[in-house]
């Protein structure tokens, strides 16, 4: 490739000149290629690739000189001769004769450069090459690592680095790179090479591991291998980004979600080095977004666009904190370096105002922010605050204005402006209408729209409490309201509200009834989701409503499970609204749908919350607070399952191996995790661990379930077995009680209690929870996240395992082959499906694979992909002919016709090869080509259908009964044999008889199957041999077929009479005689499957029976000869036996036909099998024994081209030299 003159100091050093005129010199990288170089090249090579010279320097480069100057320019390099060739004729030719014009040597040479930018700018024009791309060293090393390791062009190089790798006790040195889908490392050491390939989604285990001998590194983990690599230059960098290449391809083996690159990140300026590449970066900015949703609830979609430090004005304290601002699409927030102190969101739909204030030196680079709720923020400190204020007021312009949410504004802000918060306002500036005044100034509107909802929490309907009913519950429950008011006055109210350590004492003490809902939303950030979609969950429930599917079944089933004791849920607003709010989650997400524990959760929050708002929260709960917790496999809740197992050992160790001999930490997990203990607690205390989890995550989930099992150790210590455990932790929860709740006891059906022992001591909720938080609150939501890392790894590649167990176990009884090789099998179909997903294939990753399926419908592949696994394993994969043999294969195991074929169907095709006896070998031959076929001379279709369309458009419908099948359809066939398959005798006579045109590439299958055997020769002179005999057999059937119809034109009531003899006399027209009480579809299937010329009713090629007698060795060829279309094209010389004599029919051109099919023509598969059985040399290739083994092993191990399938989990290391 072309490359921009670059300066070269020592043009001879470790390079040898093999070309050179007066102005260019062609060189090579002394030790590439060959066995030539001697030490020098040995030396050179190592020290190309120990100090990436080799991802900087390709072998061959030229070099641009004058002649009198010592200077040189490095104008090209390639890879290869035949790139470098190019370049050097086209120098030689276009370039040569012009500089010999020039006079002066700083002319010759500007006008070099000159043409070399232009033919580099001329091909990123044609090629749409982004100048902001990545560097010219980083496309060379992705170039380099493409041809390493055999990846194609869509396999993404990300970033690579310099490492040793331990194979034994001897360290490689070497480059490691990391791609999307691939980690990889090589090393050239003194002649020795070292490859290594492996996927990210075979790795198990990815860890920092820590030794005297080795303080970094790196240990990668599959189900067959431990790679260790060390002496990285930034080990956390490197494992960073290892660790977010490994997640994505959990996430794709999860639900499919595959790598798409971010084509909208911003672009770098001029001056910034670019140092990485656009995919690194692309990487990065998913990783700080992440962070930045996790830490201040953002809806996923949201992306960080930047952040800078800052000071930030607190009216509360009247002080200047320092720490960060972030600044997103739709949000500026800020969070103090000191952790707690304090937070803010501000989103950009409420702001008014962006103003840069007057410097000083107290408040240097100030700016201020106006939000509609009269709330102004001071930032101070600013680096680069021109910029910054430019970004905000960037995206304020693209901000959507909600006329409906400033209506709902005005009107919240008609109070006075001392008066923070009123009776009848709003506690979230955006839903002023959300009040929090008594139940009976709010509306219950369930039937005066078309969508019902209601629009009032359950709660305040079953209140049951008197105006003049007073008690010291209530008063306590009135000062906590008084307290969140005075907070609200002091540190703002609504979304905009500062956050510091006062909230979270507030929030320990437990949220006030009334405000409940309201908190929940704000601090789950549910209520930016609802603010920024208005009218989205009217608009759900409307398309929802009627629909029924396996999700609405299941909720149905538990609507009445869900809080049962509780009276809003007794009779039928409560469980409507549970019915919406689930319905319309289930229509939102298909991919989770209905998970049981989303009733009981759901419930809590349709209490204390709106139905959109309790909506709302549950998509916030299921999508952001609990990723995975409900899909169908709850894979989250798995994987917090581990990272509390992970926290047990390091925070209660003397309990640990306890609990794991009784094996209760997985039985409490799941129970006390997906229902946030709302299950196992009494409601009125559970609710407090709601409040807790909304505002701290799911660290509140594992401090108290740790606080509940220290507080416990005593008791579980001596327990014998996990039901005995489970008594001690169900009374203990049993007995967590809220003694300042106001609501009237309700009983708890969730008791564990079974025995008659003594009551068990009260425990208040709230010095639970706050002994959780001095006990186990060192737990670091960063820290969690890092542990749910390793655990998804393990979770997923265990869930993986289980369902190839369960594959094999449901197709082993139908197979000879054995587990081992089933497994393998197995391993390689799924590995041709993510070879697919990473690259492309002809359909959509997510139509192939779909998690919610049965175990063995999981992952299918197409036609494609089928065709790799063809020529891999297939023993009849040979020759030119293999993909249109592969083609009819999958058409014919494809069963219920849906271009996909699941790993039963594949192996049921495998298995006969491999496995059955002569006769299914040749049955299953021959039902492929029955099939109708696609021809070379027409564009692939899109689907079969169109392909049976194609094969009988030329039929002429001489009989009613063709003219009753307008659409023609190979599934026809597939039904019937699949009936044949669950019947216990199966009947050949059964079968569909075979046309010419169908013959013909069943001897072309033939032909190719023995390409390369052994006994070529001798198996072509016998398939001769069996053509000429079925050619005879087909003449002698079409002279019957003809007399059957000259009968039938003077008889056409009497009954025709079949020679047996002669099996293919029978004739095809009609439906309702056959020999045996066969459907009268199989005739219609004959009829179907024999294409016709437009009137023509003769053969067109065929050879008569003297000619035959006569060289009985005549190939099938012979038929191809005279009556394929374009035979010149079709026929390949080197694939014709010497003795094959190629005939021309004599009465070709009787009726005009000189390229059609004869429709009378046709031979069942009991001839094709007789004739088969009559040449021993053939019987021996199809009895011939396969060896599974070698060919899976072969499989494992081979690189197609362009598309590498990888083995089980990576390549043997291949040691050379």
């Amino acid at each position: 490739m072309w490359v921009s003159p670059e300066e070269v100091l020592l043009a001879g050093a470790l390079w040898m000149t093999e070309r050179a005129n007066p102005y260019f010199i062609l060189q090579k990288r002394k030790g590439h290629g060959g066995a030539g170089g001697g030490l020098a090249g040995l030396l050179v090579g190592t020290l190309d690739v120990v100090l990436d010279s080799s991802a900087r320097m390709a072998p061959y480069r030229i070099l641009y000189q004058t002649p009198d100057s010592l200077s040189y320019w490095i104008i090209a390099h390639g890879t290869s001769r035949k790139e470098i060739t190019e370049h050097w004729e086209w120098l030689e030719h276009n370039m040569l004769q012009t500089l010999s014009i020039f006079e002066n040597e700083n002319d010759i040479t500007t006008f070099v450069k000159g043409k070399v930018q232009g033919i580099i700018a001329e091909y990123n024009k044609n090629h749409d090459v982004k100048e902001d791309d990545d560097t010219d060293k980083f496309k060379e090393a992705s170039s380099r690592f493409r041809k390493l390791f055999g990846m194609p062009e869509e396999e993404k190089l990300v970033n690579y680095y310099s490492c040793s790798y331990w194979k034994g006790k001897v360290p490689r040195q070497g480059w490691l790179y990391l791609s999307i889908n691939h980690l990889c490392f090589y090393s050239y050491l003194l002649g020795k090479e070292v490859k290594l390939v492996v996927r990210w989604a075979d790795i198990t285990q990815l860890e920092k591991s820590a030794t005297l001998l080795l303080p970094d590194g790196i240990k990668v983990s599959t189900r067959s291998h431990e790679h260790v690599f060390s002496v990285f230059l930034n080990i956390n960098e490197t494992f960073k980004l290892a660790e977010q290449l490994a997640n994505i391809a959990m996430r794709q083996l999860l639900d499919n979600k595959g790598f798409e690159e971010d084509r909208s990140l911003p672009k770098l300026k001029k001056k910034s080095p670019k140092k990485v590449s656009a995919l690194k970066r692309d990487l990065d900015a998913r990783a700080k977004s992440e962070r930045y949703r996790a830490l201040f609830r953002l809806p996923k979609d949201e992306k960080l666009d930047g952040h800078t430090g800052c000071t930030l004005w607190t009216p509360f304290n009247k002080m200047h904190i320092l720490g960060q601002m972030f600044v997103s699409t739709n949000y500026i927030c800020f969070t103090s370096k000191e952790e707690m102190q304090c937070s803010l969101i501000i989103p950009l739909r409420e702001v008014t105002i962006v103003e840069k204030a007057d410097s000083s030196n107290v408040l240097p680079s100030p700016v201020s922010i106006s939000t509609k709720n009269r709330m102004t923020f001071l930032f101070a400190n600013l680096k680069d605050r021109d910029f910054l204020v430019q970004r905000i007021s960037d995206f304020l312009q693209q901000t959507p204005s909600k006329s409906c949410l400033e209506r709902e504004l005005t009107g919240s802000l008609n109070s006075s402006d001392d008066e923070v918060y009123s009776q009848h306002g709003s506690l979230l500036s955006t839903s002023p209408q959300h009040s929090l005044s008594s139940e009976g100034e709010r509306s219950f509107n369930l039937n005066d729209s078309s969508v019902p909802t209601a629009t009032q929490a359950l709660m305040t309907m079953y209140r049951r409490r008197s105006p003049e009913e007073f008690n010291p519950k209530l008063a306590k429950e009135f000062l906590k309201e008084q307290a969140w008011k005075n907070h609200f006055t002091e540190y703002g109210q609504g979304v905009c509200m500062y956050r510091t350590d006062k909230t979270k004492e507030l929030v320990l003490k437990g949220i006030p009834e009334a405000m409940r809902g309201e908190l929940w939303l704000l601090f789950s950030g549910a209520i930016n989701e609802m603010a920024t979609n208005p009218g989205y969950y009217e608009d759900l429930v409307e398309r929802s409503m009627g629909k029924y599917n396996l999700a609405t079944e299941e909720i149905e089933r538990d609507l009445h499970r869900s809080l049962p004791e509780h009276p809003a849920f007794q009779n039928e607003i409560g469980i409507a609204a549970l019915r919406r709010v689930l319905t319309a989650y289930a229509f939102r997400n298909p991919n989770i749908g209905y998970c049981q524990a989303m009733n009981i959760v759901t419930s809590v929050l349709l209490l204390y919350a709106k139905e959109e708002e309790a909506f709302w929260l549950l998509v916030a709960l299921c999508e952001r607070m609990l990723p995975d917790y409900y899909n169908t496999r709850v894979v989250g809740a798995l994987v917090d399952q581990g990272v509390f197992e992970e926290l047990a050992r390091e925070y209660v160790p003397q309990l640990y191996d306890c609990m794991q001999d009784l094996g209760v930490i997985s039985t409490i997990s799941l129970s006390w995790f997906l229902t946030l203990f709302l299950s196992v607690m009494p409601f009125e205390s559970a609710v407090v661990v709601v409040d807790c989890f909304f505002y701290d995550g799911i660290k509140v989930i594992f401090q108290l379930a740790l606080s509940v099992l220290h507080a416990n150790i005593h008791q579980l210590l001596g327990c014998k077995d996990d039901g005995e455990a489970m008594t001690v932790l169900g009374r203990y929860l049993d007995n967590v009680t809220n003694k300042d709740s106001t609501l009237p006891p309700i009983q708890h059906l969730h008791s564990l209690l079974t025995d008659n022992g003594e009551p068990h001591p009260e425990v208040d909720i709230f010095k639970l929870v706050r002994s959780s938080y001095e006990k186990f609150g060192s737990i670091r939501a960063d820290v969690i996240e890092q542990m749910r890392f390793k655990q998804r790894l393990r979770v997923i590649q265990t869930i993986e395992d289980t369902t190839k167990r369960n594959v094999v176990r449901s197709v082993v009884t139908e197979t000879a082959f054995s587990m081992d090789e089933l497994e393998e099998l197995y391993v390689l179909f799924k590995a041709e499906h993510l070879t697919s997903c990473y690259w492309g294939g002809s359909s959509n990753p997510t139509e192939r694979h779909d998690p919610s399926l049965p175990y063995l419908e999981q992952y299918r592949i197409d036609v494609e992909q089928f065709k790799g696994l063809f020529n891999l394993l297939f023993p009849w994969a040979n020759g030119a002919h293999s993909d249109p043999l592969a083609a009819r294969f999958f058409r014919l195991l494809d069963q219920n016709g849906d271009a996909f074929i699941n790993f039963r169907e594949f192996i049921n095709g495998l298995g006969v090869l491999c496995h059955g006896d002569l006769t299914e070998k040749l049955k299953l031959l021959y039902k492929t080509h029955v099939l109708p076929e696609m021809t070379s001379e027409q564009e692939e279709p899109d689907s079969a259908f169109e392909a049976t369309q194609y094969f009988f458009e030329d039929i002429t419908p001489e009989t009613s009964i063709v003219k009753k099948l307008n659409n023609p359809d190979y599934r026809h066939y597939l039904k019937l044999w699949n009936q044949e398959s669950k019947s216990k005798t199966e009947h050949t006579k059964d079968l569909p008889k075979l046309n010419q045109s169908q013959f013909i590439e069943l001897c072309k299958t033939l032909y190719s199957m023995f390409s390369e055997d052994v006994a070529e020769q001798e198996l072509y002179h016998a398939t001769a041999t069996v053509t000429s005999l079925l050619l005879e057999m087909g003449e002698v059937g079409k002279l019957f077929c003809r007399a059957g119809r000259d009968r039938e034109r003077t008889q056409p009531t009497e009954a025709r009479q079949t020679d047996a003899f002669v099996p293919g006399a029978a004739d095809e027209g009609k439906g309702g005689d056959v020999r045996e009480p066969s459907p009268p579809m199989q005739d219609i299937k004959l009829e179907d499957s024999s294409p016709k010329d437009n009137g023509a009713s003769s053969s067109a090629m065929l050879i008569s029976d003297d000619e035959a007698k006569d060289d009985t060795s005549v190939s099938s060829y012979s038929v191809l000869s005279a009556g394929s279309h374009d035979l010149d094209d079709k026929l390949q010389c080197e694939d014709i036996a010497d003795d094959t004599v190629l005939v021309r029919s004599e009465g070709q051109d009787e009726r005009g036909g000189g390229g059609g099919v004869d429709k009378d023509w046709a031979i069942t598969f009991e001839q094709f099998l007789a004739s088969v059985l009559t040449e021993q040399a053939l019987v021996s290739y199809f009895e011939k024994p396969v060896d599974v083994t070698a060919r899976i092993t072969n499989a494992k191990n081979v690189h197609k081209v362009g598309r590498p399938l990888l083995s089980t989990s990576d390549y043997d290391i291949s040691l050379s030299g």
